[in-house]
């Protein structure tokens, strides 16, 4: 079996960027729901999606809040888009899908916890976790775990993982500790940028494993006493953000392998969803594509 993890938060993002808006006669907006609903039966029509699991930051603040003030937060969210988050969760569930709304932890947090426990079942031929982040690179292994990114049908293996960043997947952590994340509000070390990031943690692995003296490096790097003294200068913080980068395999996600099946809608949940986004082709799209039959035009 396969077993595919999505980046539901990601998803909904790219769903009202880049789909139709919609009022409803409430007047509420929930156009980038229909539009992640669509996404959703055109991964579930694929013959080997079988178990499936989808994540969504239920809220945007994390654990990660309280270790850091500059982590990021909901401000500057189209509330347009921040009040169809509870809506965008129920139309996973509606689904029928097993769907985590995190709190404490992140959507990154729940998929890589997932990822892990699917990785350790020898019945499992492969993870795919659907989502661009590359957050998410760090949970890669060989081409058993691999990160997927559907709307530009990329697939990043370890090998691949390792061309595009110049690490291997353990290092992504101590990669973005030192270059920073502005999406996710990481500063970084200053001076140290994607290329000497990478030629010295190909080498040492992680920021706590790079020596003080930048003379004692096995590695060339430009601007070596520099970033050293950079690196020297704010260890600490080089900690903190790679323990904010680095991602939690302990999410409580409530379910085993076998649990992530999916076994069709929820016809009672999915009703109420057709009405709340008035489009009552859902209903006989959603079980259509569980029945594998051809989807209603629309």
């Amino acid at each position: 079996m396969k077993i595919h993890l999505v980046d539901g938060t990601y998803e909904l993002f790219r769903a009202y960027y880049g789909g139709q808006p919609h009022l409803n006669a409430s007047g509420v907006e929930v156009g980038a729901v229909r539009t992640l609903f669509a996404s959703l039966l055109v991964l579930l029509r694929a013959p080997d999606v079988t178990h499936v699991g989808v994540a969504f930051d239920h809220v945007i603040e994390s654990f990660r809040n309280g270790l850091f003030p500059g982590y990021k937060t909901g401000e500057g969210i189209d509330p347009a888009l921040y009040g169809q988050f509870g809506l965008a969760e129920a139309a996973s569930e509606a689904l029928g899908l097993v769907t985590w709304p995190m709190v404490e932890f992140e959507a990154d947090d729940a998929m890589a916890s997932a990822a892990a426990l699917a990785e350790r079942d020898a019945r499992v031929e492969q993870v795919l976790l659907c989502s661009p982040d590359k957050d998410l690179a760090q949970c890669v292994t060989a081409k058993r775990v691999v990160l997927v990114d559907r709307m530009r049908k990329n697939v990043l293996d370890e090998e691949k993982v390792v061309e595009k960043f110049g690490v291997r997947p353990t290092s992504i952590p101590d990669y973005l500790a030192l270059v920073g994340d502005t999406a996710d509000g990481i500063p970084g070390i200053p001076g140290w940028g994607a290329r000497s990031a990478a030629s010295v943690l190909s080498v040492y692995g992680h920021v706590d494993a790079i020596p003080a003296d930048p003379s004692t490096w096995t590695v060339a790097v430009r601007g070596a006493a520099r970033l050293a003294r950079a690196l020297n200068e704010a260890r600490a913080e080089a900690a903190l953000y790679r323990e904010l980068a680095t991602l939690r395999r302990d999410a409580p996600i409530g379910v085993d392998v076998d649990g992530l099946e999916w076994k069709g809608p929820d016809s009672t949940k999915l009703a109420a969803l057709c009405e709340e986004l008035e489009d009552p082709e859902l209903f006989a799209r959603a079980h259509a594509a569980f029945n594998g039959n051809p989807l209603p035009a629309g």
